[in-house]
């Protein structure tokens, strides 16, 4: 667990604030609620992108501040600021008083406390020199470029944040963490006979810098693009039908993140609104099929020491075996629904309001070679990669843009397919799935999740899948 020292340095010692006044204030402020908390918050974020050769833009911002939250029933009061000062922290509680109208209520159970620490808490953007950083991105550049003739544009992208937080309870319970946060993205065009196609790949992780400083890093990422780009030059336009598809690896369990995880959240659950509510023990998915949050995977970008309500992430069974198990809670729903939270607590900021959220969201392996998967299928889609996507949470049902994918012929893989779509709703896409393979992996660490406006980092993955049928729309004429 971080070192509350650590954290009381910046949010008392600098600011002049008292911390025994500031528990005082949080005392004042939620007396006669059911939960609440002060959270406060210091955040450094930098950002560097070179484009053809050149950096573009270098951004470095510091934030701080606190948010204030009140519950009463199903009633929250919030109120934030961007000013770390006892009289900020008085008339937020004044603010969020207002919610209880009365109501007296017996403050839930503090979260337990933990000692595991997933990530180390040194700062990456003060650790490498800003020169370093950008002779970097310049030799992803030079190495991009002298790869091969038919390169056109290269673009390259660093960014880094480091996070400090700290969890005030009524009755002098606190927690803090230290969280650092660094993405690597390469962008590569290549131009052939006259058509021009981009590939790309981003790594990242709860880690410093030094991985990607290290040409062995940084040169893995270039490679990818420039595969994909070239994988893209000679893509032919891809067929419409329901046939079946075989989905890669690792980053493709975004499919699984976005059209069935948000309807395990426990919020779409408790109002019901989800697909999956009122299915508790009930099958949802094939046999085979288990799907799990796991927020304490070292080092991933998904993963959180603690939550940002204090509770320490677990290990959560969503599905086992294709029966449905558990929901991802946060301590607001865990409490309405008569059930313990699971660590899934989680905000973008000091400025909004923690609501139930995935961390790193996957489907266990299965017994089954990728070949024997791919070669039971006579003539299907091979999806390897995703860009942009749509769901509806309510009903499950989403269309994903195929940023890689293959035709399947006679079980081995056939020409690149441009302009592939996957279109179907996630519970029926569960009880669809005909084989899992055994070579589960997580994706690079890129996934950035949005919900009600909040984004946060999030992690995904599973194994190779075959789904026996799924609509794929096409652009072939």
């Amino acid at each position: 667990m971080t070192d509350l020292a650590a954290t009381d340095d910046l949010f008392f010692q600098r600011s002049g604030m008292d911390r025994s006044r500031v528990q005082g204030l949080v005392d004042d402020a939620l007396a006669g609620m059911d939960d609440g908390e002060l959270f406060l918050e210091y955040r450094q974020s930098e950002s560097l992108v070179l484009d053809d050769g050149q950096i573009k833009t270098a951004n470095f911002d510091t934030a701080q501040g606190m948010g204030l939250r009140a519950i009463a029933g199903e009633s929250t009061g919030y109120s934030h600021a961007s000013e770390l000062s006892e009289a900020a922290i008085a008339r937020a509680g004044e603010t969020v008083q207002a919610v209880s109208r009365g109501h007296q209520g017996n403050l839930a159970q503090a979260p337990a406390g933990t000692n595991q620490a997933l990530y180390m808490e040194d700062n990456p953007l003060a650790m490498v020199d800003f020169q370093d950083k950008v002779q970097m991105l310049r030799a992803i550049d030079t190495y991009a470029r002298d790869k091969d003739t038919r390169v056109r544009q290269v673009s390259a992208s660093l960014s880094g944040n480091w996070q400090a937080v700290q969890i005030v309870r009524a009755g002098g319970h606190r927690v803090a963490d230290i969280r650092p946060l660094v993405r690597l993205n390469v962008s590569v065009v290549l131009e052939q006979d006259g058509r021009m196609e981009t590939g790309g790949h981003g790594v990242g992780g709860r880690i410093t810098y030094d991985r990607y400083l290290d040409p062995a890093g940084w040169q893995e990422v270039v490679d990818e693009a420039f595969r994909q780009a070239e994988i893209n030059l000679q893509s032919i336009p891809a067929p419409a039908g329901e046939v079946p598809v075989v989905l890669g690896p690792g980053w493709p369990g975004i499919l699984l993140h976005e059209a069935i995880g948000h309807g395990l959240e426990g919020d779409f659950n408790r109002k019901k609104t989800s697909v999956f509510s009122g299915l508790m023990g009930e099958r949802v998915a094939s046999p085979g099929v288990t799907v799990v949050d796991d927020g304490t995977l070292r080092d991933r970008r998904g993963s959180l020491t603690i939550d940002d309500e204090g509770t320490p992430t677990e290990n959560t069974v969503l599905i086992e075996d294709g029966i449905l198990k558990g929901y991802m809670q946060d301590r607001t729903n865990a409490r309405l629904m008569g059930v313990q939270a699971t660590g899934n607590g989680r905000r973008q900021s000091y400025a909004h309001q923690p609501l139930p959220r995935m961390t790193n969201t996957y489907m266990l392996a299965g017994d089954k070679d990728p070949e024997e998967i791919l070669g039971s299928v006579k003539n299907g889609v091979y999806a390897v990669s995703f860009g942009g996507g749509q769901v509806d949470i309510t009903s499950g049902k989403f269309v994903f843009s195929c940023t890689e994918a293959y035709r399947i012929e006679d079980g081995k893989l056939g020409a690149p397919l441009k302009g592939a779509t996957l279109i179907g709703d996630g519970k029926d896409v569960l009880t669809r799935v005909a084989m899992i393979g055994n070579d589960m992996e997580l994706d690079p660490g890129i996934g950035t999740c949005g919900k009600e406006g909040q984004g946060v980092p999030v992690g995904v993955g599973q194994p190779t899948m075959l789904i026996e049928q799924l609509t794929v729309g096409g652009t072939a004429a």
